[in-house]
């Protein structure tokens, strides 16, 4: 192969990308079958399940949403009453998310899935396997900062 050639397979980024992009696709069927959820939907679902309150800003950053997805997935989830908007008291620009009892009952209900579903995919791997992958996506984490 020459060197101003680049063999797209074997390139670490793309093949992560690749990778998660098929785990996700996976795992998108289990919150899509069960209540119609795009991915945005989901994250910001399991986001707020988990954090409580966050504002959409804080929600972008912790999925790696751009602001535009985070904001539909907001709206959706507010007209399917799972999803309450609270302005903030000192900067009205910024509101406070949460999620009502339906939406916590949605996401309560989709955690034991969720959890079913990695242990799924980890099953098809030896103790070893996990392990190196968890070791090699710590260390690729720590070299990015993240």
């Amino acid at each position: 192969m020459e060197a101003d050639t680049l063999e797209l397979e074997s390139f670490l980024p793309y093949r992560l990308y690749r990778l998660a992009d098929a785990v996700s696709r996976e795992f998108s069927r289990v919150y899509k079958d069960r209540h119609g959820l795009t991915r945005p939907e989901w994250r910001t679902l399991a986001g707020l399940g988990q954090h409580g309150t966050m504002t959409a800003t804080a929600l972008g950053e912790q999925s790696a949403m751009h602001k535009t997805k985070v904001s539909r997935a907001v709206s959706r989830l507010e007209r399917r009453r799972w999803l309450a908007r609270k302005p903030d008291e000192k900067d009205r620009r910024v509101e406070h998310l949460t999620l009502t009892n339906a939406g916590l009952a949605a996401y309560r209900e989709m955690v034991p899935l969720a959890k079913a579903f990695e242990r799924e995919l980890l099953s098809k791997l030896s103790t070893g396997e996990r392990v190196a992958i968890a070791e090699g996506l710590a260390a690729l984490e720590a070299a990015l900062g993240r």
